[in-house]
């Protein structure tokens, strides 16, 4: 029996020290070491203080902010996920609803009123940041021209071309205005 037990042992062993271990630290080291930036999750500091992450959405209330779409996940990054909520949803339509009337405005862009599947979209469309010059320009004493340029100065492409659409990273546009002065 233990003859048969033997490389069954050995065998997982073996393939838990490579899979679990060995693996997952050479992936980690040519991440850290061909993309650092993207590997520890695209942080960006000013003044040695770590401000955000162009990967994940803040809440940005302010009116002297471009915002962020809405989110289902409230106030706690650590955690993602959608309302799980159906397009028939009653509670989606008034959650639309409310985000449509807070905005006050005709042709509100969908991505300002509508959350993303994960909660945490970093990104507006170029529409969404466009919509809210006005409110930015007057609660900062800047013209909706300089406001507008800096839209879209911040505006990004498709990735590669064609992969996904125009978008703008609000955290990269909102310190980008700061560093504007009226």
């Amino acid at each position: 029996m233990l003859a048969h037990l033997r490389p069954a042992i050995v065998l997982t062993l073996f393939f838990t020290l490579l899979t679990g271990i060995a693996y997952p630290l050479a992936i980690t080291g040519a991440a850290q070491a061909i993309l650092p930036a993207a590997a520890n999750g695209s942080q960006i500091v000013r003044g040695g203080k770590l401000v955000g992450s162009t990967l994940i959405g803040q809440n940005w209330t302010a009116d002297k902010y471009f915002h962020g779409r809405p989110s289902a996940v409230k106030d706690d990054a650590s955690t993602s996920g959608g309302s799980n909520l159906g397009p028939s949803s009653q509670a989606l339509l008034a959650g639309i609803a409310a985000n449509a009337a807070a905005l006050s405005g005709a042709n509100i862009p969908a991505d300002l009123v509508t959350a993303s599947g994960s909660g945490l979209d970093p990104d507006v469309s170029p529409e969404g940041a466009l919509f809210q010059v006005a409110r930015v320009a007057k609660a900062r004493g800047l013209s909706e021209d300089a406001v507008r340029r800096l839209v879209v100065a911040h505006t990004a492409g498709p990735d590669l071309g064609i992969l996904g659409e125009a978008h703008v990273n609000v955290l990269a546009l909102n310190l980008a205005l700061d560093e504007l002065k009226p």
